[in-house]
């Protein structure tokens, strides 16, 4: 392994090369006599992880040279030599981007030593902090809004990315939860590795298994020859994300816990467990709490899922955000279909603010899309915006369904959920994950529901 390079400048020889010869057993030293000679070895060593400088020297002093030096490297390491030794001295080298002072001459070199390996460690840990914060700032940028609810969201994944934890993300459908799992990922520890996600709701029984856990050659017909491997091996060193997971069956809840608390996997048909290395987020628009009271879902797995509570709120519940999210599909859309559209005026906006939003951020950004589509260019206005989006989705969900009752008629609970759930499907010309997304629900429980009415 490679040693890291320290610079080592003095104009005075035998205290440069005797701080070398202290030095070398541990680190590749480079020697310079004054400040230019400095500088020029930082020119040609950008890898260089530390200077130790004499304050004075002829010509530019140590002072004016650590400018100069972090200036030109910024994650350079820097340490003053002096043997006129004043606080105030210190204190000014110090606001000038010294990370460490000595008083010469040096007796103690094992104290010497450890002054260099500490400032070293300090600065790498700065510029990783450095670099966190970029990375951060860049990945929080797949959000949109300023509101006090978003700022909770990035409070959160601030806190939880650097850790192993699990997390479960809670929220409608719609409001970001994936947006979230990525960026809880991409600034983590594992972020080199993969992000694999899964959504539940699109598996029934032991066809989810075999997405969770894989399968051996000839475990049940249509199976591929040479087996498969499953999401979590698929994820090994990175994350995995399971969507929807409120959706799954008893028998996989088992196997899933099995697998949280082994960190193992069985492939279907196989006898022999493989170890695996994943990072767990879950996310459900269900309440699980209330699935686990009702007996809907294992309250063991559910404590093991729930290390991490992240909570994504509905539209609704941050409208203060609608006009930034406007603006940034607007810029989106428009450079998508040839610029044309401008931007949109404050009606329009006041409108859409004025709307419930049950599909959230996603319905607002298709609506915006179909807005820039659909326009002839310039700024959007008030008769742009979808008739359905100003009258309001009871009304249109009225218009669109002969089973709609009047507004003054009583519904028992069942009626009015199946009510809703039809009245919404008609609206989106019978798509079930179209009608989905507006009603927070997964489209098996649609589908289940429809086959309990006996309605295709």
């Amino acid at each position: 392994m490679a040693k890291l390079k320290i610079l080592i400048v003095d104009d005075e020889r035998p205290t440069r090369e005797a701080m070398s010869r202290v030095l070398s057993e541990n680190y590749e030293c480079i020697l310079a006599p004054d400040a230019e000679g400095a500088m020029n070895a930082i020119r040609e060593n950008p890898d260089l992880a530390l200077m130790i400088s004499d304050v004075r020297m002829p010509g530019e002093d140590g002072i004016s040279l650590v400018k100069r030096a972090k200036a030109a490297n910024p994650s350079l390491a820097c340490i003053l030599l002096t043997a006129y030794g004043t606080v105030d001295l210190a204190v000014e080298a110090m606001k000038d981007g010294a990370d460490d002072f000595l008083t010469k001459p040096i007796t103690d070199l094992d104290q010497l030593e450890l002054r260099v390996a500490k400032a070293i460690k300090t600065a790498k840990l700065e510029k990783e902090v450095a670099t966190l914060k970029e990375k951060l700032a860049g990945e929080l940028e797949t959000f949109t809004g300023k509101s006090p609810a978003m700022e909770k969201v990035y409070q959160m994944i601030r806190k939880v990315a650097p850790t192993n934890a699990t997390v479960l993300i809670e929220g409608p459908s719609g409001s970001g939860k994936e947006l979230a799992a990525r960026a809880i990922h991409n600034l983590s520890r594992r972020a080199k590795g993969p992000f694999i996600a899964l959504e539940c709701s699109a598996f029934e029984g032991e066809l989810l298994k075999s997405e969770l856990f894989g399968y051996v050659a000839g475990t049940f017909t249509g199976a591929l020859k040479e087996g498969k491997a499953g999401c979590f091996e698929a994820a090994n060193g990175g994350t995995l994300f399971l969507d929807e997971i409120g959706e799954i069956d008893m028998a996989t809840q088992i196997a899933l816990l099995r697998t949280l608390e082994t960190r193992k996997v069985r492939r279907l048909g196989d006898a022999m467990e493989r170890a695996v290395d994943f990072r767990l987020i879950a996310a459900t628009n269900r309440d699980l709490a209330k699935m686990v009271a009702s007996g809907d879902f294992r309250e063991d797995l559910y404590y093991r899922l729930n290390v991490i509570d992240l909570k994504t709120p509905a539209l609704k519940d941050h409208k203060e955000d609608i006009a930034l999210l406007v603006s940034r599909f607007l810029k989106e859309f428009s450079a998508q279909n040839g610029g044309l559209v401008t931007g949109i005026d404050s009606r329009a906006i006041k409108a859409l603010e004025d709307y419930s939003w049950p599909g959230n951020v996603r319905q607002l950004r298709n609506i915006v899309e179909k807005m820039v589509v659909l326009s002839s260019g310039g700024k959007l206005t008030l008769e742009d915006i979808p008739v359905e989006i100003l009258q309001g989705e009871e009304t249109v969900a009225a218009e669109n369904t002969d089973a709609a009752p009047a507004p003054t008629q009583s519904l028992s609970l069942a009626d009015a959920e199946r009510t809703k759930i039809l009245s919404v499907l008609a609206s989106v010309g019978g798509n079930k994950t179209k009608a989905a997304e507006m009603l927070g629900i997964s489209r098996r429980t649609i589908q289940r529901k429809m086959n309990e009415w006996n309605v295709q």
